[in-house]
């Protein structure tokens, strides 16, 4: 049996989302991140409804457009890390065309699988601290950090000789 709380939150979920997510949508061009961003907004009200009583769709929007803010600023900094790479790449010259590669290969990975080698490789986390800012289980880290090398094998491209020494040639 749900409770008063619960069936208030159901209702506003029912008549506010397909506006939230419409003013979401249209300022992000990705429409997972936009179905990501909506959903936030509505665990950010499940948190906050005791504080705010009965929650306006006014406020659903306010939060929405703050999340919002949250992903551009996110945004930014990966393509501000993503240049200094681009120019540290350059400036080594050999390394330039390996780097480029993991920048393709890293950017045709699903953003789950880019945060979890990002949080492994780039911030140098060991497996407990992935789960913990995951919040999942170590072995649930473990299983997701594999899964994310797998993508990351597939995706980078394999060169004509090591194909052809593969094969026998």
């Amino acid at each position: 049996m749900l409770s008063e709380r619960e069936l208030a939150f159901i209702a506003l979920h029912k008549d506010c989302y397909p506006r939230v997510f419409g003013f979401v949508r249209r300022r992000v061009a990705d429409a997972e991140l936009a179905q990501e961003l909506a959903a936030d907004v509505f665990r950010v009200a499940w948190q906050k409804w005791d504080e705010a009583g009965a929650t306006e769709p006014a406020w659903l929007f306010v939060v929405a457009r703050n999340l919002l803010g949250n992903a551009y600023r996110s945004h930014e900094r990966q393509q501000a890390l993503h240049l200094r790479l681009r120019e540290s790449a350059s400036a080594t010259g050999a390394a330039a065309e390996s780097n480029e590669v993991v920048e393709h290969a890293m950017a045709a990975l699903r953003k789950k699988d880019r945060d979890v080698l990002q949080l492994a490789y780039w911030d140098e986390l060991s497996i407990a601290e992935i789960a913990g800012v995951l919040q999942c289980s170590e072995s649930a880290a473990k299983v997701r950090l594999h899964r994310a090398r797998e993508a990351f094998r597939k995706a980078i491209p394999v060169r004509a000789e090591t194909a052809s020494q593969k094969m026998g040639a």
